[in-house]
C-alpha cells in the first residue's frame, strides 16, 4: 500500500473467516431467511447485548417499523424523534401512520436533548425514538423524565452494535431497539439488522410479522406439522448467506470494536490542542456512555471552515464526509408535515461536521497521515 493511496472514510474488515463462513453456506445450499446461521446469530446476539430476545431482520429499518407496530403506535399518534437522522428514523413513524415530531439534540453528545424533547411533548406523544449517535448510548433516564410516563421509547442504536450505557448493552433498557448491521457499521452483513425486545410475548408476535404473517418460523422449530397465514406482516427476515457473514463477523466483534476503540483514542491525542484552542470541537460522551468507536466526527467554527477542512482532506485522498442532512430542513417535511420550527444545534452540526477516516483496519500510518493533514490545514 503506497503512503499516497487514498483513504475511505470506512471500510468493512473482511478475511478467511467470513469468506470460509460464506462459501460453507453456499455449498449447503442455504439461501433462505431463518435457518441455522440465523439462529446462531441471534443466539449469539442475545449473549452479547443481553437482551431476552433478539431477532434478525434485512435492515435496522425493517425493525424499527416492527417496533412501533409491535407497540401499538400508529394514527393520530406523535412519536418524538431527532432531526439529525437517517430518513429510515422518520419513515419507521410515518409507515405505521404516526407523526414524527422533531427536537433537537444535545451540542456534545448529537444525541437527543431530553430538555427540548419536554418542549415538544404533548397529549398525543405516544413514543420516542432516540439515537445513539457515533454509538454513543444516550442518556436514557433523563429521556424518560422528559416524557409522558406513558410513552414508549423505541432506541434507534442502528450504530451502537458493541456500546455500552451504565456498563449494559445499548438499547436493552429501552421497550424496542434496532441494531444495524448495513456495510458501514462496525460489523456486517452487507445489509441486515436485529430487533432487540424485552418480553416472550412481543417476540412471539414479531417473529410471525417478520415472516410474512405465517407461523414458519414456529414451523423450522418442529412446533408446528405445517405453517400458514396468521396476521398481517412483512418479508423481514436475513437471508442465509448474509446470517453467515455476519456470524463470523460476530466472532470477531471484541477485536473490531477494541480496534476502534483504541483509534478513537489516538485522533483524541493527536487532535488535542485543537480541541483545547477551539479550532475543533470534539464529540464529548455523556458519563453514563462508553462508546464503540463507530465513527470520529469533528466541528468546525463555522461553516466556511468545515468546507476548507474537508476540501484540503479531499486534495491529499483522504475521504471526509459531512453527515446527516437534518430532516426538519428537507423538502418532504415541509410539503408532508408543514413549516418546522428552527433545531440550532441541529443546524450547526449538518454545517460544521466533518466524519474522519475511522475502520478497524485503519493503520497507525494512515491514521497519523489524517492527522497530520488537519493539523496543518487548521495551523
Amino acid at each position: 500500500m503506497s503512503a499516497d493511496d487514498p483513504i475511505p472514510v470506512h471500510r468493512p474488515s473482511l478475511g478467511p473467516l467470513e469468506r470460509e463462513a460464506l462459501l460453507r453456506c453456499l455449498e449447503l445450499g442455504q439461501l433462505d431467511g431463518d435457518g441455522l446461521c440465523s439462529r446462531q446469530v441471534e443466539d449469539l446476539l442475545e449473549q452479547l447485548t443481553g437482551s431476552p430476545h433478539v431477532l434478525l431482520t434485512n435492515s435496522a429499518t425493517a425493525a424499527l417499523e416492527l417496533a412501533l407496530e409491535l407497540l401499538g403506535v400508529g394514527p393520530g399518534d406523535e412519536v418524538v424523534c431527532p432531526s439529525f437522522t437517517f430518513p429510515s428514523t422518520a419513515n419507521a413513524i410515518l409507515r405505521v401512520g404516526a407523526r414524527p415530531v422533531f427536537a433537537d439534540v444535545d451540542p456534545d453528545t448529537l444525541c437527543l436533548d431530553p430538555e427540548d424533547v419536554a418542549r415538544v411533548t404533548g397529549p398525543a406523544t405516544r413514543a420516542a425514538i432516540p439515537v445513539d449517535y457515533a454509538g454513543m448510548g444516550c442518556d436514557l433516564g433523563a429521556l424518560r423524565q422528559a416524557l409522558p410516563a406513558s410513552a414508549f421509547v423505541v432506541e434507534d442504536a442502528a450504530h451502537g452494535i458493541g456500546a455500552l450505557r451504565n456498563d449494559r448493552h445499548v438499547g436493552v433498557d429501552a421497550d424496542a431497539a434496532a441494531l444495524s448491521f448495513h456495510a458501514s457499521k462496525n460489523i456486517t452483513s452487507g445489509e441486515g439488522g436485529a430487533l432487540l425486545l424485552p418480553t416472550k410475548e412481543l417476540a412471539a408476535r414479531a417473529e410471525i410479522r417478520r415472516e410474512k404473517g405465517t407461523n414458519r418460523t414456529a414451523f423450522l422449530r418442529g412446533e408446528v406439522n405445517r405453517y400458514e397465514w396468521i396476521d398481517t406482516g412483512t418479508s423481514g427476515t436475513l437471508a442465509e448467506p448474509l446470517a453467515a457473514l455476519l456470524l463470523a463477523q460476530l466472532a470477531r466483534v471484541d477485536e473490531l470494536t477494541s480496534s476502534r476503540r483504541r483509534l478513537v483514542s489516538r485522533y483524541d491525542t493527536g487532535l488535542a490542542q485543537l480541541f483545547a484552542d477551539g479550532r475543533l470541537r470534539p464529540l464529548r460522551p455523556p458519563t453514563c456512555a462508553r462508546p464503540n468507536g463507530h465513527l470520529y466526527a469533528v466541528r468546525t467554527r463555522d461553516e466556511a471552515g468545515r468546507r476548507a477542512l474537508q476540501e484540503g482532506l479531499r486534495e491529499t485522498g483522504i475521504d471526509a464526509p459531512i453527515h446527516f442532512v437534518p430532516l426538519h430542513t428537507s423538502r418532504f417535511a415541509t410539503q408532508q408535515l408543514g413549516a418546522q420550527r428552527a433545531l440550532p444545534v441541529t443546524e450547526d452540526a449538518e454545517a460544521t461536521l466533518l466524519r474522519l477516516p475511522l475502520f478497524a483496519d485503519l493503520t497507525d500510518a494512515q491514521q497519523d497521515r489524517v492527522v497530520a493533514r488537519v493539523l496543518a490545514l487548521l495551523d
